[in-house]
């Protein structure tokens, strides 16, 4: 179980307020990642963004699936499917679904959100837990993604110092869920692409269950204009997981490349 939780976590990560007409990114977006455990190639992440219809309204529908590959899809058999309609003006989701399939463990949820009905929160209503009241113009952990891409890293990329932690509040598994980054350093790092300039964070993280500190994730963006996720690394008890790009398209700006 704890590397299905470690699987889970991943796909959050791939994974803050003041929301603003979306520019670096745009339907037609794909970005697909390959997951290794030593050099074992234990799985593969897509994450898709495309125009779709919710509510007789033209929204953008975000679909992450992270699956088990190989031998590890023989022993553990994931597919956890997170997926979040958000409005095209403001980026907020209306509609989310979360479909975990890892073994004999199955759990499915959709939330819708209204963010317009009460002028200070937002009403949530999970079809499991029934209403909750939340804090106004609350993110689910995709379109917390994408917001942290289109106004986060754009407005503090100038003034970030090594420590500075960036924290959002969004909604997921039916409860509050503080998301906070720590700035780590820029560095160039490799990929099967060529070498990319990034900006490193360490998701702060609970410690105990699988990590032995807070800082046992690391992610880097690219520090382009696009500000993807290029690569994430998980030191748990059992070893590491790495989880690398290997491909994109759809892109708004060219991937800032260095063969």
């Amino acid at each position: 179980m704890k590397k299905l939780l470690t699987f889970s976590i991943l796909i959050s990560l791939i994974g803050l307020q003041a929301i603003s007409q979306p520019t670096v990114y745009k339907p037609g977006e794909e970005v697909r990642y390959v997951i290794h455990y030593g050099i074992i190639s234990a799985g593969e992440v897509t994450l898709e963004l495309k125009e779709a219809e919710y509510d007789g309204k033209t929204v953008w529908h975000s679909k992450l699936l992270g699956k088990t590959t190989g031998v590890a899809d023989a022993v553990f058999k994931v597919l956890d499917i997170y997926e979040s309609y958000m409005e095209v003006e403001t980026g907020l989701p209306v509609f989310t679904i979360r479909n975990i399939r890892e073994g004999r463990y199955r759990k499915y949820n959709e939330v819708i959100f209204d963010h317009k009905t009460r002028s200070d929160s937002t009403i949530i209503t999970s079809d499991l837990t029934g209403m909750h009241i939340a804090p106004k113009g609350i993110l689910d952990i995709i379109s917390c993604f994408y917001n942290s891409r289109n106004n986060v890293l754009p407005a503090k990329k100038s003034s970030l110092k090594e420590g500075d932690i960036i924290t959002v509040m969004t909604w997921f598994t039916d409860e509050l869920f503080p998301v906070s980054l720590k700035y780590i350093k820029t560095e160039e790092i490799k990929t099967k692409a060529g070498k990319i300039k990034c900006y490193k964070f360490n998701p702060v993280t609970e410690t105990g269950r699988l990590f032995k500190t807070e800082e046992d994730v690391s992610v880097w963006f690219s520090a382009d204009g696009n500000y993807l996720p290029v690569k994430i690394r998980f030191d748990i008890f059992v070893g590491a997981f790495v989880v690398e790009m290997t491909r994109y398209n759809g892109t708004v700006f060219p991937l800032e490349i260095r063969k």
